[in-house]
């Protein structure tokens, strides 16, 4: 992951995961292995193997959200931006080549995921549309060929469903 950006929603839901893993998930492995640990001949106790293995996932993955929470900053929406113009953790509307159109965060890697339309600020299109204003056409150089589209419209906000 290249950039340590994220906005301040992309940073609650990775403290709520590191949360939930240690208060309600590792607990409750603890004492699934504790349980099957107690039934005897350890070697052949599918529960117990697959719950030591469970436990090192979770100890792992809290080992990765603490580094990572640490190593992140949080950006929060500025009231100095420019009006219109693509910065971190905007709504972008987008129209593309054949009329259609599009609406993209763009967040950091961290919390990139394209079906909730958050595409990472390191991805071809959100590299391509850091920094353009309303009006402005882009194109978009992506393996499978370039992409044309035309920034429609900017926000800070959600766009209404009925919108998109």
């Amino acid at each position: 992951m290249d950039s340590a950006y994220i906005t301040p929603e992309g940073f609650a839901r990775l403290e709520s995961e590191h949360d939930h893993l240690w208060r309600v998930e590792r607990p409750l492995v603890t004492e699934q292995v504790s349980v099957a640990a107690a039934l005897g001949d350890r070697s052949e106790n599918a529960d117990y193997i697959y719950g030591k293995k469970r436990l090192r996932e979770i100890d792992r993955r809290l080992r990765f959200l603490a580094k990572r929470i640490d190593a992140l900053t949080v950006v929060h929406p500025g009231s100095d931006r420019e009006e219109g113009k693509v910065y971190f953790g905007a709504w972008v509307t987008l129209e593309d080549a054949d009329g259609d159109p599009l609406c993209y965060r763009i967040v950091g890697p961290d919390e990139s995921d394209a079906s909730r339309g958050e595409i990472s600020m390191d991805s071809p299109v959100g590299r391509s549309l850091l920094g353009r204003v309303v009006g402005d056409e882009v194109i978009v150089r992506r393996p499978k060929g370039d992409l044309e589209l035309e920034v429609m419209a900017v926000s800070y906000t959600p766009p209404d469903s009925s919108d998109a």
